[in-house]
């Protein structure tokens, strides 16, 4: 598949979340100390800790969004934007992102990634 972005099969055969996906993961795989790691559950994005995490809410929860992105920071944020902001636990507060198309993935929404990015390494 041209333009394919490592981790994206996680979202397959779901192609609006693949597309969701792509926006929000190629500027992170991009960068040569970001791993990504797919699991049963997300795929997550790691510098030398994790630092964010997209997963597919519609497995687990009720949702119309194909894309959840939840990212790790030291203090916690507040923006209407967010579904839920948990401090899960002593130095982490975890951002959960709704993402229904791709115009999601803003500049926003990657300012947050990247701030996640800048205190994961």
């Amino acid at each position: 598949m041209a333009g394919s972005v490592e981790g994206e099969e996680f979202f397959s055969p779901d192609e609006s979340a693949v597309a969701i996906y792509r926006a929000l993961a190629a500027p992170l795989v991009a960068r040569e100390d970001v791993a990504v790691r797919v699991t049963k559950s997300q795929v997550a994005f790691r510098a030398r800790r994790a630092f964010a995490f997209a997963w597919a809410p519609g497995r687990y929860v009720r949702s119309v969004a194909p894309v959840v992105v939840s990212f790790a920071l030291r203090q916690p944020l507040s923006s209407p934007r967010f579904k839920e902001v948990a401090h899960s636990s002593a130095r982490v507060w975890m951002h959960h992102v709704e993402l229904k198309t791709v115009d999601d993935v803003d500049e926003e929404v990657r300012a947050w990634l990247r701030a996640a990015y800048a205190e994961a390494r």
